[in-house]
């Protein structure tokens, strides 16, 4: 389904869509009333939203559309997801998966139509591969493999798409005050990352900044990955610092989860606490692997509760997972491993 006000804009997706063989177009409305009547009879898998419209705007119709299209992934397709990038992690933090940034004038071209579909097949493949995301409760899973002894030092956070709205519940279920720092790497644009941590410090209760080299790490103190680098840790005159890296990661994402998870192995050890959350692909994988054969622990979104079951389910099939739960159930994980009570 479209939403979009622009009938150039309407016609232009639509047309890419269609050229497809793989895809249909469902429907394609101008408001989000009509696409929300359209769905009480149709079903659909993508929806691909505009959030800048006349009536029920997209960042309102947003939990109303997830809601009535029964897990339906949104990939917002809008002009404001450069110029406003608040905007977009507003609709991405109420569920949205991912965003793609409208072209201007005449930019839906050739090279704009591949990364769409692109995106689109993503989600689709995503949806495909995991069924029981749309319809089935899993039950909350506890791995074998134990947890290290020693008490988390660091709390260190890798996610991807649909992170953001993960992200969002996790920090809604920690402790106000975890005693010890927590390093973020969220794949998103180097342009969004200013507003991410803004965002971030209003819903976590946790003073955000973007990560420079050489800061040092601090208690309940949230270091984001900026968008051109690695977020990793070393230690100088007995503390850890931030040592921004940005040589090439086998996961080919920038930034990447891998690189953190290995240098607070290679400086913690046992004490490196890691979770993974939603995203596309296996970036974390390599880096849990380092933290887990140093000693330390690594938690995992659950397939039910993500929305796209790729780089946790990395994490569990390498049996590298100590639990497997969802967001809010591991932040309760973590409370208790630090001896923290997690009410709010």
């Amino acid at each position: 389904m479209i939403i979009d006000d622009s009938l150039v804009a309407r016609t232009a997706l639509r047309r890419m869509v269609e050229a497809a063989d793989d895809m249909e177009v469902v429907a394609a409305v101008s408001t989000a009333e009509n696409a929300l009547e359209v769905l009480r009879g149709e079903r659909v898998d993508i929806i691909l939203l505009d959030l800048d419209m006349p009536g029920m705007g997209g960042l309102e119709a947003l939990p109303k559309l997830i809601e009535r299209a029964h897990g339906a992934r949104i990939l917002v397709v809008s002009a404001l997801t450069l110029a406003g990038a608040e905007h977009t992690l507003a609709a991405l933090s109420l569920g949205a998966t991912d965003t793609l940034p409208k072209p201007q004038g005449r930019g839906f071209h050739g090279v704009y139509r591949e990364i769409l579909l692109g995106k689109i097949r993503d989600l689709g493949g995503a949806l495909a591969d995991s069924p029981k995301t749309i319809r089935a409760v899993t039950k909350p899973v506890l791995a074998d493999r134990g947890f290290s002894r020693t008490p988390p030092a660091v709390l260190a956070i890798g996610a991807s798409t649909g992170g953001v709205h993960a992200l969002a519940q996790l920090f809604a279920g920690l402790p106000r005050r975890l005693g010890i720092p927590i390093l973020l790497t969220q794949h998103l644009p180097a342009a969004f990352m200013s507003h991410f941590a803004r965002q971030l410090t209003a819903a976590s209760g946790y003073e955000t900044v973007l990560a420079e080299e050489g800061a040092p790490l601090e208690a309940d103190r949230i270091l984001i990955a900026p968008g051109d680098a690695h977020l990793t840790v070393c230690k100088f005159a007995g503390r850890l610092l931030v040592r921004l890296d940005r040589t090439a990661a086998s996961s080919g994402c920038l930034p990447s989860v891998d690189p953190m998870f290995a240098s607070l192995a290679e400086e913690l050890g046992d004490g490196a606490l890691g979770v993974v959350l939603t995203g596309m692909g296996r970036d974390g994988a390599q880096g849990a692997a380092r933290v887990v054969a140093a000693g330390g622990s690594i938690l995992a979104q659950d397939e039910a509760s993500s929305a796209v079951w790729g780089m946790p389910r990395a994490v569990v099939e390498a049996g590298l997972a100590s639990a497997v739960l969802p967001p809010r159930e591991l932040a309760e994980l973590v409370g208790s491993r630090l001896g923290l009570a997690t009410c709010r």
